[in-house]
């Protein structure tokens, strides 16, 4: 079978970035040196200024190519797991580590460059209502200083892959929920980051649309990136045959998906 325009780039961009970090040759997708995890949290506890503890002393492991899905009550922390894997929010204690990065340790361009290997995907869209779906989608690789020409041979495989090649011209406004969603998963994937977090993002879909969406990022995750999702959906999780932890208590606890 022929491999897809958008994997091929994915698989291109990863072993891009491994060859410049660890050396692999092009042509290797895993090597025996490679790290094995993509994430891992030490000992990890979240307290806000209020004296609230979000997180305590959570541990936690993602290997590479891993799909898992974190689940909890809203509240309970979920959310703040993932933005310390972006470094918007930072540990009280402990340490989280992105790709071999101590992301408590990095700032400025460190941390840019950093996210830049990260696509997040966010509950309420995020997208700029005065741009259409194809410059809401490259605007992450205008800033990134893409070339022209590169932006437009990822954009148009990109937009196949969710499904709006007919939408490319059309403003936020103009599209549904499930749409708008789309548009905000083919804005976290263009640059075919190794690593995708969403954070509920089917948390404002009917359940048909909220499928479509975790079958994209579950096409994704074939094609080599880890995924991480929150969610609070149950159906959701019970659909896929994928790794499930829960948020309860401050404490991370493996679930049974059946």
């Amino acid at each position: 079978m022929p491999v897809s325009t958008t994997q091929a780039t994915l698989n291109q961009s990863v072993l891009e970035q491994k060859k410049q970090t660890v050396g692999v040759r092009i042509g290797d997708f895993s090597t025996p040196e490679e790290p094995v995890n993509m994430v891992q949290l030490r000992n990890v506890t979240k307290i806000y200024t209020n004296g609230q503890a979000t997180l305590s002393d959570v541990n936690l492991e993602v290997k590479k190519g891993e799909f898992l899905f974190v689940t909890g009550a809203s509240g309970s922390g979920k959310s703040t797991l993932l933005k310390m894997l972006y470094g918007e929010e930072l540990p009280t204690h402990g340490e989280v580590t992105v790709d071999e990065c101590n992301v408590a340790n990095m700032q400025g361009d460190r941390l840019s460059f950093l996210r830049r290997r990260i696509g997040i995907v966010f509950q309420d869209y995020k997208l700029i209502q005065q741009r259409t779906v194809a410059e809401n989608v490259t605007v992450v690789l205008e800033a990134a200083g893409y070339t022209r020409k590169e932006i437009q041979r990822r954009l148009e495989p990109t937009l196949k892959l969710v499904g709006l090649q007919a939408k490319a011209n059309c403003f936020p406004e103009q599209l549904s929920g499930g749409e708008q969603q789309r548009v905000g998963i083919a804005r976290a994937i263009v640059s075919t980051p190794p690593l995708i977090l969403a954070d509920e993002p089917t948390g404002n879909l009917d359940p048909d649309n909220a499928w479509q969406i975790i079958q994209i990022f579950r096409k994704l995750n074939t094609f080599g990136a880890t995924v991480i999702i929150t969610t609070h959906s149950e159906q959701l999780v019970r659909r896929c045959n994928h790794r499930v932890v829960q948020v309860k208590n401050g404490k991370l606890v493996p679930q049974s998906i059946n």
